[in-house]
C-alpha cells in the first residue's frame, strides 16, 4: 500500500503558535543533560567516528551535549571546526570535505555525519562528494526541500551568508545522498516547516518524527534515542527505525498529515 504523499512545495512558514513553542528548548536542554548521567537505556554499537555540524549562526558549542553523549556511548565524536555556521562561505565546504577524509584515514572507518538544521545540508552535500568515506547521514530539522523562504530563519540566513537560494540549488540539495539517510524532525517545529525535512520514500532513507522544538532538537531525549539507535546498527546492515510497541506512542507516524 502506498504511503501518503508529502508535498514540500505547499508547506507554509510556521506560524506564531509554533514559533512560541520554541520556548521548550531550555527544558529540552536540561533533559539532554540528564541523559549524560544515565545512558544505560540507550542503544550502543561498534565505535566509529561521528562528525557533527551545527545549525545556522551556531558553533561547535551548540553540539557539545550531543557529542558528549556520543562519547559516553563509545563513539569518536568531532565538531566541524569551522567556527560559526554563517552559510556557504568560501572554503567551508572544502574544509568539511578535507576533515571527513582525514578522519576516515585516521580511524580507518567510515563516518556518520550528523547535521542540525543548516548543518544537515552540509552533511548531505559532503556525503555526496565523498560517499566512500561516509557510513550514513542523520539530519535534525534540516530544510532540504521546498521553498527556502517558507521558514523563519531564511532572512537571517540571507543576512549572514549574503546568498539567495535559487531553484537549481534547491533541486540539488533535495537529492538524497548515496548513503543511508535519516531525517529527524518535529511537526511542531517553529522555524522550519516539517514538510521541508521530509525525505521521499526510499529503501535507504527514512523519517523519524519527534515531539520537539527546532532549537531543542540536538538535546531532545527522543531525538537522542533515535540517533543512538541509528548509530548502533552494524555497517552495511542499515535498517529503518522500528516503531513497535511503546515506540508507536512516542514517535508519531511520519506519513500522517
Amino acid at each position: 500500500m502506498s504511503k501518503t504523499h508529502i508535498d514540500p512545495d505547499s508547506a507554509a512558514r510556521p506560524g506564531l503558535v509554533k514559533l512560541a513553542l520554541e520556548a521548550r528548548a531550555p527544558y529540552e536542554f536540561a533533559a539532554g543533560l540528564a541523559n549524560l548521567a544515565w545512558t544505560r537505556h540507550l542503544p550502543r554499537g561498534n565505535p566509529h567516528p561521528v562528525l557533527v555540524f551545527p545549525g545556522l549562526a551556531a558553533s561547535d558549542r551548540s553540539t557539545l551535549v550531543l557529542r558528549t553523549l556520543l562519547w559516553r556511548l563509545g563513539y569518536f565524536p568531532y565538531g566541524w571546526e569551522q567556527g560559526f555556521n554563517f552559510g556557504p562561505r568560501h572554503g567551508v565546504v572544502a574544509g568539511c570535505r578535507a576533515r571527513v577524509e582525514e578522519l576516515f584515514v585516521e580511524h580507518e572507518h567510515k563516518l556518520t555525519l550528523i547535521g542540525w538544521s543548516l548543518g544537515g545540508i552540509y552533511a548531505r552535500e559532503i556525503a555526496k562528494l565523498v560517499p566512500e568515506c561516509v557510513r550514513q547521514v542523520i539530519t535534525l530539522g534540516s530544510p532540504f526541500k521546498g521553498d527556502p523562504r517558507a521558514n523563519n530563519a531564511y532572512e537571517i540566513f540571507r543576512l549572514l551568508s549574503g546568498h539567495r537560494v535559487d531553484a537549481n540549488m534547491v533541486a540539488r540539495i533535495g537529492e538524497k545522498p548515496p548513503v543511508p539517510t535519516t531525517s529527524i524532525y518535529s511537526k511542531s517545529d517553529g522555524v522550519v516547516p516539517w514538510q521541508a525535512s521530509h525525505e521521499a520514500e526510499h529503501e535507504e532513507a527514512e523519517n523519524i518524527v519527534v515531539k520537539a522544538s527546532h532549537l531543542g532538537l540536538g538535546f531532545n531525549p527522543m531525538a537522542l534515542y533515535a540517533i543512538a539507535d541509528r548509530l548502533a546498527q552494524r555497517e552495511d546492515q542499515w535498517r529503518p527505525f522500528e516503531r513497535r510497541g511503546l515506540k508507536r506512542l512516542i514517535y508519531p507516524d511520519a506519513f500522517a498529515l
